[in-house]
């Protein structure tokens, strides 16, 4: 068995599946793609989360739109950060150009340009439909892990989330927390101190900083409700595609803290609202994080705690998380030690810096005898990579060069018009293009505030009116007194007394 044999052997016992898989490409070698020779990810570890690396035009961004086909077409929903708005065209069938059909003659693939049922979602004003949340439920423990606080701050945040919870006031949306910090430091600050304790007014205020910061960003479009329901996202279409759902966030690429705040919380919720899934055999969803060093660079080390501890977590509930950046070096440590699929496409070494971050990443992956893993890492094609997974066991697999596949669909972006088409046959741009501003903690505050003023302008009037009694009964007693007084000294009372006294000693 010659070398090129050897090699396919050894990748098609790799990347072997009894069960359901998906097929990304073919095996390289040499600088050729040897035929026959697949490179299969089992659905069962794809819960495992993944990483799709490599330098600016190498090739990501289509490797997740093939992934996310593969998922599509295998039922599995997809949910995708889209930064640079370059994924709507998932949405339509792809064009079979020479290029396409000579990279698949190659890998030994068929090629069918096929579209894929799409939702496009944002966090902002753009069309589609709106992303909501409610700071309830966020919860005191995530809300300070998204501000910031230290311990004393994130106290404070419990006892304002306790006060509403004894007071039935719902946390709705940002003006409801500022309205409630304002309250516990004014009006309502004998109460709070009776029943939680003090609070320091400079705590309250630097709390009150950061809820601005972050609705400078924008977050006060994505706080309120009604809140996004995540069955909305495991949706399947009539042809048993799993739904690819698309957040557009072109615009706000320059607020991070918004794009973490929504991450976190997103991956919050389907952690807390997911069933455990078992050894089911497939995802429930596969969520792809475009641009992953925009949530780590602006992390505290609690956010990033709290996310490396969802992303441990959250693979049980049958979710798979993929994180997409220009270099592994971007992702903790934490984080990329749970990620079971590796996608790493070719690196530039302009630097030395380049040439070190170069070979730390090669220390990241499998040894293998038929390449020097860091020579290939800078002499990778478009659309070519380095791959390793688990297989069913959860085992990794071969470290390989991959031709990739083609994505069968459009490879640009959608028209203005077909976005609106899309979001016109949408039922949930319908379902949450209301926005809802029901009675919740600000309304209640200000309807209280305005009781106890009322009640104590009631109470100042009725002292004002006792005091005016009490000094016209006092006038009118000092006016009788006086006039009682003038009759018992004027001296035509004096003569008839005596007259009297004159007339009883006579007799």
């Amino acid at each position: 068995m010659n070398k090129i044999e050897d090699f396919s052997k050894h990748i098609n016992e790799g990347y072997f599946c009894k069960g359901d898989s998906i097929t990304i490409g073919g095996g390289i070698l040499y600088n050729e793609p040897i035929k026959n020779t697949y490179v299969k990810i089992p659905l069962k570890t794809l819960n495992r989360h993944g990483l799709i690396a490599g330098a600016t035009g190498t090739g990501k961004t289509k490797t997740i739109q093939v992934l996310s086909e593969q998922l599509s077409e295998a039922g599995i929903p997809v949910l995708m950060m889209d930064i640079k708005g370059d994924f709507s065209g998932i949405a339509k069938e792809g064009e079979e150009k020479s290029f396409i059909t000579e990279r698949h003659a190659k890998i030994d693939l068929p090629y069918k340009a096929s579209q894929f049922p799409v939702e496009l979602l944002t966090l902002s004003q753009q069309n589609g439909v709106r992303l909501r949340a409610t700071i309830s439920e966020f919860g005191p423990v995530l809300f300070s892990r998204i501000l910031d606080l230290n311990d004393t701050q994130s106290g404070v945040i419990s006892i304002i989330f306790k006060y509403c919870d004894d007071n039935k006031m719902p946390l709705l949306d940002l003006k409801d927390i500022k309205k409630v910090i304002n309250y516990i430091t004014e009006e309502g600050k004998d109460e709070i101190t009776k029943l939680y304790g003090k609070i320091s007014t400079s705590t309250t205020g630097t709390i009150l900083r950061k809820i601005i910061e972050l609705e400078q960003q924008g977050a006060d479009l994505f706080f309120g409700e009604m809140s996004f329901d995540i069955d909305d996202l495991m949706r399947i279409d009539q042809n048993g595609k799993g739904y690819i759902n698309i957040i557009r966030l072109t615009d706000i690429q320059d607020k991070p803290k918004l794009f973490s705040t929504f991450m976190l919380s997103l991956m919050a919720e389907i952690y807390q609202q997911m069933p455990e899934q078992g050894d089911s055999g497939r995802p429930e969803l596969i969520i792809f994080i475009d641009e992953a060093h925009l949530i780590f660079k602006e992390a505290s080390k609690a956010l990033l705690e709290q996310i490396e501890t969802i992303v441990k977590l959250i693979r049980s509930k049958g979710i798979g998380i993929y994180f997409i950046t220009q270099n592994p070096m971007d992702v903790p440590s934490g984080i990329l030690a749970q990620l079971g699929l590796k996608i790493q496409h070719a690196l530039r070494a302009f630097t030395a810096n380049d040439r070190k971050a170069i070979k730390q990443t090669a220390d990241n992956y499998p040894s293998s005898k038929y390449y020097n893993t860091s020579e290939v890492l800078t002499s990778l094609g478009i659309g070519e990579a380095l791959v390793t997974a688990l297989n069913e066991k959860g085992i990794p697999t071969p470290l390989v060069a991959t031709m990739l596949r083609a994505p069968m669909s459009r490879m640009d972006v959608l028209t203005e018009s077909e976005i609106q088409e899309i979001n016109n046959n949408s039922k949930l741009v319908k379902k949450y293009s209301e926005l809802i501003d029901r009675e919740s903690a600000y309304e209640m505050l200000n309807k209280k505030i305005s009781q106890s003023e009322k009640e104590e302008e009631q109470l100042a009037q009725e002292k004002a009116k006792s005091k005016e009694t009490t000094r016209k009964s006092s006038t009118t007693t000092a006016t009788v007194s006086k006039s009682v007084l003038k009759v018992l000294t004027s001296a035509t009372f004096i003569r008839g007394v005596f007259g009297v006294l004159s007339k009883v000693l006579k007799k």
